[in-house]
């Protein structure tokens, strides 16, 4: 027992050591195992998987106007006399329209071992001849198969006598904000060159079209990028780099390959693009419409105008209905809309959900073909009143054909006090009072009967349609 006893103190320190040694390496590995990876080893996996199937795009097209050198010397270095004018009208011709070739480059990706391509609209349009270079450096002339400008995506095509590098497609939807991605492309003429960035937003509004739905990154994007892929560490294309911020560094942006695939297909299919059209002039809900018409969680589209014979008016949808779904698909916005009728195949049914007055309703709906000269919107107007410092008038032939106002609704505003109540809530000029308080005037006499329903001190709350606005709501204290 007493040797035992003095050979403890040692077991015990052993025993300590080797429970504190084992903590530190499981928190160890814990950390080791817990911290994200920050900066993938290298890219060249991915440089080296997809190189092959990226191509360097050139073209050329005929320009009207002068060469460069005519074009550079008008007007000339010394203003509007210029002692060199007479020399360049003589023997240049003057102000005569000349030919010459512009020329340009951008990007693109195989898709198809047959020798699809895809890319930019832009960088083909209009070209009278397309070459197309590979990595190992074979040169193609290449054809247009189709285009769509509203996307600005294209395919054309290249024969080869052999099998082609293809790149593999991937999900743009699974695409989190701050994943690394890859751009290859030819950047002022640089073939092959790869940046890499993260993505930096998805879902981006840059005002280029009516589907702008774009994946914003900063992975280096620059002229000649055009059409080029964007990759996640897969090596699958999750988008096409369309545009750069001229005056931002850093700052590029793709179309989602989720959006482009279907276009692709009807392009690589018939050559054209077909959407589906509802026939309905839309606007956001703001906050105050939404509340006006008892849309609870704010999402939904306001039907501004039904357009005369086509499917909505058919089925009997009417303006001021609000959308909220679409085939059991939430409506968020009016680009969520015009993206879901849009990716629908013409001559489908579709399931339109909507509040009117409250009361949820649905009405079936069958597509037909979008063309792109249709209206997607329509002048409109707004509100007023008397003692309010509002003066209106009803809504005439004469004013509905000269102004294009909406068709016995409402009535319009045709004086203000500046001072008076009206104004100072934020009436104008011109707007088409349509309800006050939900309840309908088409004439001045309703107007007027309505706002007598109104004691002092209580809120008025007038609908109405502003010219190039849509319909508001105005909140007036009597």
């Amino acid at each position: 027992m007493k040797s035992i006893t003095k050979k403890t103190p040692y077991l015990l320190i052993l025993l300590m050591a080797g429970i504190i040694l084992a903590f530190n390496m499981q928190v160890e590995t814990a950390a080791t195992e817990s911290k994200p990876v920050m900066v993938p080893g290298n890219f060249s996996e991915v440089a080296e998987k997809v190189g092959p199937a990226v191509v360097n795009i050139r073209t050329e097209k005929s320009i009207q106007g002068g060469g460069r050198v005519f074009r550079h010397f008008k007007p000339g270095p010394f203003g509007q006399e210029d002692p060199f004018q007479d020399f360049f009208n003589k023997f240049f011709g003057g102000d005569q329209q000349r030919e010459y070739k512009q020329r340009s480059l951008g990007s693109g990706f195989i898709i198809d071992k047959a020798g699809f391509i895809v890319t930019n609209n832009h960088v083909i349009e209009n070209a009278d001849k397309i070459q197309v270079k590979l990595k190992n450096g074979d040169e193609f002339d290449a054809e247009i198969v189709g285009r769509d400008s509203n996307t600005d995506l294209a395919l054309i095509k290249i024969s080869a006598k052999k099998e082609l590098p293809v790149i593999n497609i991937g999900n743009s939807d699974s695409l989190k904000v701050g994943q690394w991605v890859v751009a290859i492309g030819s950047p002022f003429g640089f073939e092959q060159t790869v940046t890499a960035g993260i993505v930096s937003a998805k879902g981006r509004v840059i005002g280029s079209g009516p589907y702008d739905d774009f994946i914003q990154t900063d992975a280096s994007i620059n002229p000649g990028n055009s059409g080029g892929p964007l990759i996640n560490l897969q090596g699958e294309v999750v988008g096409i780099n369309t545009a750069i911020i001229a005056s931002g560094q850093g700052i590029g942006f793709a179309i989602p390959i989720g959006m482009a695939k279907g276009i692709v297909d009807q392009l690589k299919s018939s050559g054209e693009v077909t959407r589906g059209w509802l026939g309905v002039a839309i606007q956001p809900l703001s906050s105050e419409l939404a509340a006006y018409y008892g849309v609870t969680d704010g999402k939904g589209v306001l039907v501004t105008d039904v357009f005369k014979g086509d499917p909505a008016e058919q089925a009997g949808i009417k303006p001021q209905d609000v959308i909220v779904e679409v085939n059991g698909k939430k409506i968020e916005d009016s680009r969520d809309l015009t993206r879901t009728i849009a990716n629908t195949p013409v001559g489908e049914k579709v399931t339109v959900k909507l509040l009117r007055e409250g009361q949820e309703q649905q009405y079936r709906v069958t597509l037909s073909k979008r063309e792109d000269s249709k209206i997607s919107g329509r002048p409109q107007q707004r509100p007023s009143g008397d003692e309010l410092g509002i003066q209106v008038a009803d809504i005439t032939t004469e004013m509905l054909q000269r102004y294009n106002l909406p068709k016995g609704e409402g009535v319009i505003v045709v004086e203000l006090d500046s001072q008076g109540k009206g104004a100072q809530a934020g009436v104008q000029t011109g707007d088409i009072v349509v309800e006050i308080n939900y309840k309908k005037v088409n004439t001045v006499k309703e107007y007027d009967e309505q706002l007598q329903k109104i004691k002092k001190d209580e809120k008025i709350k007038m609908l109405i349609q502003r010219f190039n606005a849509g319909f508001l709501v105005i909140e007036i204290v009597k």
